[in-house]
């Protein structure tokens, strides 16, 4: 598990970083296609933090439960302020934060069932 636990946390930083550049950059206007739906925005924002969470406790295996969860917490509370306070054409939006929990909670539930399976 430990060099699987060096990989993820390289893997972590790179997606963290990416993942704050692209909720924080300025709204694009974005065009009609045909997978588009109402509340898209809303599954992105679960699927994009369950990856997060899935590969935190991937590169952090030992940490605690609750801190996992002040972090991720924190971090979403975080982006979706100063999504708000930018200006940038973004908004802070609740439903935005639900979904970030839901997400990273998924994340999370799949390591612990993954890390069982391999066990």
């Amino acid at each position: 598990m430990d060099k699987i636990s060096r990989i993820f946390r390289k893997i972590l930083w790179v997606y963290w970083v990416f993942l704050t550049y692209m909720l924080l950059r300025p709204s694009v206007e974005s065009a009609d296609y045909p997978f588009m739906f109402s509340g898209i925005d809303k599954v992105l924002h679960l699927v994009i933090f369950a990856m997060l969470g899935f590969c935190f406790c991937a590169a952090f295996p030992r940490v605690k439960f609750w801190t996992f969860f002040q972090l991720m917490i924190i971090y979403s509370l975080l982006t979706e302020i100063l999504q708000g306070t930018m200006g940038l054409g973004r908004s802070l939006e609740t439903l935005d934060l639900l979904a970030d929990t839901i997400g990273f909670l998924l994340g999370y539930l799949m390591f612990i069932k993954l890390k069982r399976t391999i066990s």
